[in-house]
């Protein structure tokens, strides 16, 4: 089988960091190859490159391309020789029709005018391509993160793409989301289109790809051909240099008495007057307690959680919030945070930092009160407690100066928890708290969680990753449409067990 793509000596420089450094990549016509590594270590780096969103002359190298070297100015002359790339955050316009995404900047038009027929017609006969039932005129804000992702991915195929390229696909997926995309991206490869997959799903890597490339701190460590003696545990050694022996690091929890406890907790949709999002949640957490919340996506785990922080989501808001004993009142989110509360987002980018200001002000955002006098900042009090948190929470980064929007995804979830632990919460509330991250950074943030514990402050973790919950959970609350169905102790819990609750919960409301 020859290669469609080879990248030579790839070396790209920003001020300060080494990105890539000589990188080396060989892809084989119509295989689905893995690219993995830690974050940082210059995977969608190398692949913006191949895509034109670094442009030629801005790094040196060559790009080989079904055998002639490409010097890519943009991302339209990449488009051009079939190179599609499918980012994390996704490029769609929410308040377009379904149609009108699929052949954006490539419309179904003559002599200037868009020909809406042919434009969903044809699109319709994209989306049967990628198994997704809607009507193209649908908007895309009405579907969800699932098929919005196959929308990308029809879009791409109406610019009759050879080879695509997917960066962390399936991160804000469900498990059956996620299984569909990579069903739809092996009956790809069986249609002749070559694949790129960007993924820290090692199972998910295993499942499909044909051979495997890793990555590490700006160069090319190996590349594996699937076979008996590839697994994840190889695949994890080379990612971090080291034997990663435990997913989890080990602990023994010291739990006391109940500290955190929301009681009969009800909260309406902002927007559909008479749907009720939560419906009568009740749960507490201990003193140095991890409390893990599971359930499936779309069962309410992060509206609960953003209504108890300071009813940030959410009408018609009624239950109690009780934390050591005494009811409190938490009507905004700066309330939440004087209150001892503090919510990591499952959005960081959106949500959870301001990605145009630096390291520094980041860290210290949510509790300035802290490094001033007078309401004016002590910049050298700002700089140390950024310094102290980017080493003890070792975040890469050039410095603290360093914008938060140029770090890799795991060094900014670094940079959220050090903004919220800085705040000194009782309470900390993580909405996945590891998502799109490798396997390294996921274990020192669980490092960090596990500390946080053991300093008597009472955790909670939402997760969609079953066995991430089960790692580090003391104790599992697990949600469905809404409600609690099931509260399961660390020796009790399983995936089993909590799809049990999940599956009979449904039966009953039937």
């Amino acid at each position: 089988m020859s290669n469609i793509l080879e990248m030579r000596d790839i070396t790209k420089l920003f001020p300060g960091v080494k990105a890539l450094d000589n990188v080396n990549l060989k892809v084989k016509s119509g295989e689905i190859h893995a690219l993995v590594g830690e974050n940082g270590a210059g995977k969608s780096t190398l692949m913006k490159v191949l895509s034109g969103v670094y442009p030629y002359g801005t790094y040196s190298g060559d790009i080989v391309f079904e055998g002639k070297v490409c010097t890519f100015k943009n991302i339209r002359d990449s488009e051009k020789m079939g190179i599609a790339i499918i980012h994390q955050e996704l490029a769609l316009v929410p308040y377009l029709s379904i149609g009108e995404n699929v052949f954006l900047g490539n419309e179904r038009a003559s002599a200037g005018i868009i020909d809406w027929h042919k434009t969903h017609v044809k699109a319709s006969e994209l989306l049967k391509r990628v198994r997704l039932n809607e009507n193209p005129r649908r908007l895309v804000k009405d579907i969800g993160v699932g098929k919005q992702q196959l929308v990308e991915i029809a879009k791409a195929l109406a610019k009759n793409v050879k080879l695509l390229i997917l960066d962390e696909p399936t991160a804000a997926l469900n498990e059956k989301d996620s299984d569909n995309l990579l069903e739809l991206l092996l009956q790809l490869k069986k249609e002749g289109i070559t694949s790129i997959l960007i993924s820290h799903k090692l199972n998910e890597i295993m499942k499909v790809c044909d051979s495997i490339t890793i990555i590490r701190d700006g160069t090319t460590i190996e590349t594996m051909e699937k076979n008996a003696d590839v697994n994840e545990d190889r695949i994890i050694k080379g990612m971090v240099g080291r034997d990663l022996v435990d997913r989890y690091p080990k602990r023994t929890p010291k739990i006391g008495e109940v500290y955190f406890e929301v009681k009969d907790w009800n909260v309406y949709d902002p927007i559909i007057d008479d749907r009720k999002v939560i419906n009568n949640v009740s749960i507490k957490v201990h003193k140095g307690e991890i409390v893990g919340i599971s359930g499936l996506m779309g069962s309410g785990r992060t509206e609960l959680a953003m209504s108890i922080f300071g009813k940030s989501y959410g009408r018609h808001i009624t239950g109690k919030v009780i934390k050591d004993g005494k009811e409190l009142t938490l009507n905004n989110v700066r309330e939440a945070i004087d209150h001892g509360l503090a919510y990591v987002t499952e959005d960081r980018k959106d949500s959870g930092l301001v990605l145009i200001d630096d390291i520094k002000r980041n860290t210290t955002l949510a509790k300035l009160s802290k490094i001033s006098k007078y309401q004016v900042i002590d910049e050298n009090k700002e700089v140390q407690v950024a310094t102290d948190y980017k080493n003890k929470l070792k975040i890469k980064c050039s410095s603290i100066l360093q914008k938060t929007g140029n770090l890799s995804g795991g060094n900014q979830q670094k940079v959220v928890l050090s903004k919220w632990i800085f705040s000194d919460p009782d309470v900390l509330i993580l909405d996945e708290p590891t998502r799109g991250i490798d396997v390294g950074a996921k274990y020192e943030i669980y490092t960090i969680i596990n500390k946080l514990a053991d300093e008597g402050k009472a955790v909670i973790v939402i997760s969609s990753e079953l066995p991430e919950i089960l790692g580090i959970s003391d104790r599992v609350y697990v949600m469905n449409e809404g409600r609690i169905v099931g509260e399961l102790d660390r020796k009790d819990a399983s995936q089993e067990s909590i799809m049990r609750c999940i599956m009979q919960s449904n039966r009953e409301v039937k």
